[in-house]
């Protein structure tokens, strides 16, 4: 299928990815993975990279823009977005000087919506950074809130928590116990849903079991027991045009897979 971006009758297709290290992610035929998928725009997680380095490992890609933020601490988190139509702006991270060391949060302006590329927090073994993530799932909503005093917003990436049983395997095993299944994890993304962001796969999907990340222990992706921490969320007032929502379980190169939707015009 063929996507353009600024004609009409358009499609946007858009797609988030948690890479797990994009040099890394790299060495496993991302570039091939991409060229595949086709996106207009792919917004990238966790890619333990400079810019520079996220630039030098993406060198050849084709017609994309790039714009890539990174951690303070070296090779530790960090987001990317390529666009096939630059954008009218780009902010790093959300204006709050507590949350923006560490290369989380890519805004990227288009003519009518905001794409925001997120790395959420994990709360960590032992949940010993759950109130940090608490308090960053409070400060995210507003930013994104206030964004939308201005033009709708597309919240796309890795949000690190599985929002219902159907998301995670063992929903049992894991809640109030694992990080990413915890209640408060849980009310956070509740508290997205409730100011007006749609989840657009489980809009589209909502029996289907799919998951967007396997651990790398037991076999975990052989036997699908795995997780829907990945996302893509939308203003209410884009739902009309979110056309198709999907996850593409069978592209490798990190422990988790990407997610996507394909927005009209």
């Amino acid at each position: 299928m063929f996507y353009t971006f600024g004609s009409k009758p358009s499609l946007v297709k858009i797609i988030s990815f948690n890479v797990n290290g994009i040099r890394a992610a790299a060495k496993k035929d991302l570039l091939g993975s991409i060229a595949r998928m086709n996106p207009d725009i792919i917004g990238f997680q966790e890619t333990k990279a400079t810019p520079e380095q996220v630039r030098e490992t993406l060198f050849g890609i084709g017609d994309y823009e790039l714009r890539a933020h990174s951690a303070e601490r070296p090779g530790y988190s960090g987001t990317a977005i390529l666009s096939r139509t630059a954008p009218h702006s780009v902010q790093f991270g959300i204006g709050v000087d507590e949350h923006d060391h560490e290369g989380r949060v890519i805004t990227a302006e288009y003519a009518d919506f905001f794409l925001v590329n997120v790395y959420v927090p994990n709360s960590g073994n032992e949940l010993v950074r759950l109130d940090y993530r608490e308090t960053w799932d409070v400060a995210l909503l507003s930013y994104i809130k206030g964004l939308e005093f201005l033009k709708p917003v597309i919240l796309i990436g890795d949000m690190n928590v599985a929002h219902r049983p159907i998301d995670i395997k063992n929903a049992q095993a894991n809640y109030n116990k694992t990080s990413g299944y915890t209640q408060r994890e849980i009310d956070g993304m509740d508290r997205y849903l409730a100011a007006g962001l749609v989840d657009t796969f489980r809009h589209k999907h909502p029996e289907e079991v799919k998951y967007s990340w396997w651990s790398y222990r037991m076999d975990a992706r052989q036997r699908n027991i795995g997780w829907r921490i990945d996302y893509i969320l939308v203003s209410q007032s884009l739902l009309p045009r979110v056309k198709e929502a999907f996850i593409l379980n069978e592209v490798e190169g990190s422990d988790h897979c990407p997610v996507g939707i394909v927005l009209a015009d």
